[in-house]
């Protein structure tokens, strides 16, 4: 007998989702846990079940080794930071991830961003609030210049979104996307050309130990005066103090941010500049993103394969995309 346990949060809260799974699957699990399930509590729930759809979850050794019976975990989402692949290597465990499948929502966020950010729709909106009709003068998005880090699925889409707006967009990743930087007239340059040159940074690139930390205060001292930066990636890729002098001294003109190093507890002191602005890890949260993540989590219940050098989780990892 096959048992389920979904541990992702908001493909138990989602009832389309729900109502798919169970029509598959008789013996499901749902958590009602309002937290992220962590340690002994994710433990608990997982036991007597052989397959599991987690999310943001930590999935490590300690969690594998006293779960024996866990034979397959399909991912909901595509942040892989928080599993063990080594673990889950060395238990013979099957996993499944699919690439992309929030692409277009993280991309239209991101876009949202930089809208805002350039508008100084976070600070005119704080002033607002408090009473004061302040007029700041903004810029407009078309003809900047956007550099993207990380240009694998979202990147990509991002640069579509872009195409509308006449922005001159620099990429920088560690794989090479000749065909694909020609046909959008994309310009692949160094990060450090990256940062000296553009209007806006965006972050788009998988958390691991090659990229966690790669904006830290050398890289925005880099960045021109007036840029604004943008992680809807992950919250360990930027050094949040090193963010928030760069905003308080004005280098900065603003940042947003949908993830942070600490989650749910997002950074108090970012949250309260007037140049900041902060959503709780977002990207992925439109009821199509949710659809689509839980329904390639559903698949990879049966399509889960060991971790083998030719797994796309694996692929990921040699790629800051």
């Amino acid at each position: 007998m096959t048992r389920i346990a979904v541990a992702a949060r908001s493909f138990a809260r989602n009832p389309a989702l729900r109502l798919e799974l169970a029509e598959k699957y008789p013996h499901v699990s749902f958590s009602e846990s309002a937290r992220l399930l962590d340690g002994h509590a994710l433990v608990k729930f997982l036991r007597g079940h052989d397959r599991a759809i987690i999310g943001l979850e930590r999935v490590d050794e300690a969690v594998l080794a006293a779960v024996p019976e866990l034979e397959v975990i399909s991912k909901y989402g595509v942040g892989l930071d928080g599993v063990d692949l080594a673990a889950v290597q060395r238990r013979g465990v099957k996993l499944a991830w699919t690439g992309g499948v929030n692409r277009r929502s993280v991309a239209e966020l991101t876009l949202a961003f930089a809208l805002a950010l350039l508008h100084r729709v976070p600070e005119t909106s704080v002033a607002l609030r408090g009473g004061d009709f302040q007029k700041l003068v903004g810029r407009q998005l078309t003809g900047r210049v956007v550099g993207i880090i990380g240009c694998g699925y979202v990147g990509k889409d991002l640069v579509s979104l872009l195409a509308p707006f006449g922005c001159r967009v620099l990429a920088h990743d560690i794989r090479s996307y000749p065909q694909f930087y020609a046909a959008h007239g994309v310009e692949a340059v160094s990060l450090e050309r990256l940062l000296a040159e553009a209007d806006i940074v965006t972050l788009h690139v998988p958390l691991d130990e090659s990229t966690r930390g790669m904006i830290g205060a050398a890289e925005l001292a880099r960045m021109q005066p007036g840029a604004c930066l943008i992680n809807a990636a992950r919250g360990g890729l930027v050094d949040e103090a090193a963010l928030i002098d760069a905003l308080s001294s004005g280098h900065l003109k603003g940042a947003a941010c949908d993830v942070f190093q600490l989650e749910p507890d997002a950074n108090p002191a970012l949250l309260a500049l007037p140049t900041f602005l902060g959503t709780p890890h977002i990207g992925g949260s439109t009821a199509e993103a949710q659809l689509a993540m839980g329904r390639a989590a559903i698949a990879g219940l049966e399509t889960a394969q060991p971790l083998g050098p030719d797994h796309p989780a694996l692929q990921l990892q040699e790629s800051t995309s």
